[in-house]
């Protein structure tokens, strides 16, 4: 079953600071791991994108939403939520925001709490160790996409 997780929300739940520079990226290679082990999908949501920054980015399994300033995302897990309609029940949505969690039951959606997600996403990582059976490195097209999101350069 496919997640839909309110990126800033679950960040301090994984033992991640939110002002930390690479925060965004650090949960994205969490949630990444967690797909290939799950064999699962996720969609994150993070608000505050810098202008011109604001898109949706592919990471394998993770699909991650940067949304714009001046909207939350909690805005945005509504907007995708209702826009589901019937097929909403079919996700389960990840954030301990009563907002969050109030238009996820409004549709029906299986709704779990940032720190009950996080755990599983701590069981996903420690399998990785009990069974390592593959690299965990970026793909030179994301670490491009990663360097254009950011304004760096590869050299």
């Amino acid at each position: 079953m496919p997640y839909i997780v309110d990126g800033h929300n679950l960040i301090p739940h994984v033992g991640l600071r939110l002002n930390a520079e690479d925060d965004e990226l650090a949960l994205i290679e969490m949630l990444r791991e967690f797909c290939r082990v799950k064999k699962a999908r996720v969609d994150v949501y993070f608000d505050g994108a810098p202008p011109g920054h604001a898109n949706t980015r592919k990471f394998g399994y993770v699909t991650a939403h940067f949304i714009r300033q001046g909207r939350t995302a909690d805005q945005a897990i509504h907007a995708r939520l209702r826009k589901m309609g019937k097929s909403a029940k079919n996700w389960i949505v990840v954030s301990s925001d009563h907002e969050v969690q109030t238009s996820a039951r409004s549709v029906q959606a299986k709704r779990v709490s940032s720190s009950d997600f996080a755990r599983e996403v701590q069981d996903a990582k420690f399998a990785v160790f009990e069974n390592p059976t593959e690299e965990k490195t970026l793909s030179k097209g994301e670490v491009d996409q990663w360097m254009k999101l950011f304004g760096g350069s590869e050299d």
